[in-house]
């Protein structure tokens, strides 16, 4: 499909093509969500914490939601403060992972405004790091709180029907999170957007030692 679209094509045939991009998408995440939610449920998906550059990770995850924001004309911020260590333990994947799940959804039930990605260090350094998720959406009533983090549930079938999805990235997202000793909670208010916060406890580190450049001479063997 990527292919087609770069050759010659009318209007009519561009939409078509874009359609089905989509859809091919669509499914592409269902298969990635049941995948993970497999894996879960054979405790086949495990927490491989490295030392990760936290800055870094994230100034990555605000490059690659940069595109679906600027499709929906949305103001996509990061916001990284002072307090949050430079380099951490952490699987790094798996916190994209839940990065990614929290700003896609803030980012699909968006139409208008900005979308907010913050860090922030907790108090004291084993209490955590607080990754903020806010945006100006459509917002939540008690009772779609209530469902948010239960499978294959959006809120109600409206939601379902208006903006797709299979309603497995929070629970996994969750299930990610509570895994690395953490967990998710959020707040919102109907028409005027909703706040996710992630609480991680991701300790600080020293920098890894920088590994040789492949083309760095050897020394001679003895």
């Amino acid at each position: 499909l990527s292919l087609l679209e770069e050759t010659l094509l009318n209007n009519e045939q561009a939409v078509l093509v874009q359609s089905a991009a989509e859809s091919a998408e669509h499914l592409l995440a269902i298969l990635n969500d049941i995948l993970d939610l497999s894996r879960l449920e054979s405790g086949q998906l495990d927490i491989q914490p490295a030392p990760v550059n936290l800055p870094g990770l994230l100034k990555e995850v605000d490059m690659v939601m940069a595109a679906p924001a600027q499709a929906k004309a949305l103001l996509l911020s990061l916001n990284v403060s002072d307090s949050v260590p430079t380099w951490v333990m952490a699987d790094g994947r798996r916190v994209k992972q839940v990065l990614f799940n929290l700003l896609s959804n803030a980012i699909k039930f968006t139409e208008h405004g900005s979308v907010r990605l913050s860090a922030t260090q907790l108090a004291a350094p084993q209490a955590g790091i607080e990754f903020s998720v806010v945006d100006t959406g459509i917002g939540m009533d008690a009772s779609t709180l209530g469902q948010l983090f239960r499978r294959f549930s959006q809120g109600d079938a409206s939601i379902s029907r208006r903006y797709g999805g299979t309603g497995l990235g929070l629970e996994i997202s969750r299930t990610l999170a509570r895994m690395m000793g953490g967990d998710i909670t959020v707040t919102s208010v109907p028409g005027q957007g909703s706040e996710f916060r992630a609480v991680l406890p991701l300790p600080p580190c020293a920098e890894p030692p920088a590994r040789p450049h492949p083309s760095a001479p050897r020394a001679a063997p003895r």
